[in-house]
């Protein structure tokens, strides 16, 4: 594969990495104009992302071309599996099209990493997110760009808030008996991480006894808020972001951050090896980690990365005991609870 044009950093980004420490470090007025120069000789950048809907997605690709005329994102939403797919018969071919890479299956970037095929960067910017995400990846080759939450979702016109589950061992009680709705880890990533986060803290016997209360079980963890609203389940294990949404749209949903911990799903982005367009890139994912696109995010219901940057009801995550798995956990152990998941509930 030829080596990318244009690959060192301009001086001024360069500067600012090695003179500021990692705490400190944010993206200068003088680094930012630079790079936005050097991105604008290229023109655009081709952004591959699974982290949100099209809808949300080309708002954000719209938010950055607002910010930095001259340099055209070509937003190509799709699933993480198609992304993976299309990046890797790019690379077959030696005509790699896409330049930021944005999957939400976090063993795509650790595959990727082991060939040597994303480009190393740590965006200045990455110091100014939440400390609970910075850093996923030691050698700087992939960041969090966007997150989700799981929690506890119910009915708000059949459950009262006072009497909600607390906690997760808490949807086991025999009062929510046929009443627990819960997604497919062999179909959800999110389902998959939550349940490997649940035997990691309980083991196995949580849902052996879950079994026993007899869940409804769909595929997407999206499906467990359809049952909610039509009222067939009134408890589940669903996305928090989600029911925040829903509801200020009307419907009868309701959240609970369980006290034992909020599942946190972290999505990373990445530049890729060899990418045309390697400034413009490098200033997207800049972008991508600033409070201006966490406030693009939040008109979405989407989670913000900042502290300072409100979403939009809910708590701060920063208040909220979080639950984050490291990439290397979720590899390894997801492809175990999706087998012990179908010898328990037989599907």
């Amino acid at each position: 594969m030829r080596a990318p044009k244009g690959r060192t950093l301009p001086i001024a980004l360069a500067m600012l990495a090695a003179t500021l420490s990692p705490a400190a470090a944010q993206l200068s007025a003088d680094a930012e104009k630079a790079l936005h120069e050097a991105a604008k000789k290229e023109g655009q950048l081709t952004w591959y992302t699974a982290h949100y809907s099209a809808e949300t997605a080309e708002k954000m690709g719209k938010a950055f071309m607002a910010r930095y005329p001259g340099v055209k994102v070509n937003v190509v939403r799709t699933t993480a599996q198609v992304a993976y797919q299309r990046l890797s018969q790019e690379l077959r071919a030696g005509s790699l099209q896409v330049d930021v890479f944005g999957s939400t299956d976090i063993g795509h970037y650790l595959e990727l990493k082991t060939k040597g095929l994303l480009e190393k960067f740590t965006p200045a910017n990455a110091a100014t997110t939440l400390e609970s995400v910075r850093g996923i990846d030691a050698d700087g080759m992939y960041h969090v760009s966007s997150l989700g939450m799981v929690g506890i979702t119910y009915n708000t016109a059949k459950v009262k808030a006072a009497d909600a589950p607390k906690n997760w061992p808490d949807l086991l009680d025999p009062k929510w008996k046929s009443q627990v709705s819960v997604g497919h880890p062999g179909f959800s990533g999110y389902v998959g991480i939550w349940v490997l986060t649940m035997t990691k803290m309980y083991g196995w016997s949580f849902f052996e006894k879950l079994e026993k209360g007899k869940p409804q079980i769909g595929r997407s963890i999206l499906d467990t808020q359809t049952m909610l609203k039509a009222g067939e389940r009134l408890v589940a294990a669903g996305p928090i972001t989600s029911a925040i949404e829903a509801a200020a749209k009307g419907d009868p949903l309701g959240w609970v951050y369980p006290t034992d911990g909020t599942v946190v799903i972290i999505a990373p982005q990445a530049i890729v090896k060899g990418a045309k367009n390697p400034a413009a890139a490098k200033l997207f994912m800049e972008w991508a980690l600033s409070e201006d696109a966490s406030r693009t995010m939040v008109e979405d219901y989407q989670m913000s990365l900042h502290a300072n940057v409100p979403g939009r009801g809910g708590t701060p995550l920063k208040d909220i005991k979080q639950l984050i798995l490291k990439p290397d956990e979720i590899l390894k152990g997801v492809s175990d609870v999706k087998e012990r998941w179908r010898d328990t509930f037989g599907n």
